[in-house]
């Protein structure tokens, strides 16, 4: 079959940048099921949720403010985080970018422990999950979620998303830097699903 007679593979993407603060993590849950709800995929929000929920708290301890309520003048540039939901094929894909090398660590918590549980929920909720390196610095935290049918591009409302005041990452060098990231792995791993599917010949 000739690439020209392929049919495109439908791909649904969005994608957005936060101040890497404790509050990100609720916005990151309003990100997804006001994203699940446009592209008619909410029967997968409660899953996409919590490991949304999970890759971003890793993210922000990694590189933001732990601080529940940190004032204004402890938030600098480079306290960004960027999050990014991504349909193509039967798989919901949920990645997080955050500024630093170091990967996230699975580790194995007692009975009586508090926390430490977020990727050994990821591990189970997620077909599999990685870490991708771009170009550009730091790392993309991603997780495969399972659509059972393949997504359909279907007609909706681009309805806004109204964010919390100081939550939208300000623009800047690391801001771009996550915007770029994000695009970098999306482009990536869009390619090599078209190249599987046979809709573009690999080179």
């Amino acid at each position: 079959m000739s690439a020209d007679a392929a049919t495109p593979i439908p791909l649904l993407a969005r994608s957005l940048r936060l101040t890497a603060v404790p509050s990100a993590v609720s916005v990151s849950r309003m990100f997804v099921s006001h994203t699940l709800k446009l592209w008619k995929l909410e029967d997968h929000a409660e899953t996409a949720t919590l490991v949304m929920s999970e890759l971003v708290t890793n993210a922000v301890k990694a590189s933001g403010i732990t601080d529940t309520d940190p004032k204004s003048w402890q938030i600098k540039a480079e306290h960004v985080i960027g999050i990014q939901l991504r349909a193509i094929e039967a798989s919901l894909y949920v990645e997080v970018w955050d500024r630093t090398d170091a990967a996230p660590v699975r580790k194995n918590p007692s009975l009586e422990a508090e926390g430490g549980r977020g990727l050994l929920l990821v591990e189970q909720l997620a077909k599999r999950w990685d870490v991708y390196r771009p170009h550009v610095g730091g790392k993309v935290v991603w997780a495969e979620l399972p659509l059972g049918l393949p997504v359909e591009l279907r007609p909706f409302d681009h309805v806004p998303l109204i964010l919390p005041s100081g939550i939208r990452a300000s623009r800047g060098p690391v801001e771009g830097q996550a915007r770029t990231a994000l695009l970098d792995w999306l482009s990536r791993t869009t390619i090599e699903a078209m190249i599987a599917a046979r809709v573009i010949p690999e080179t």
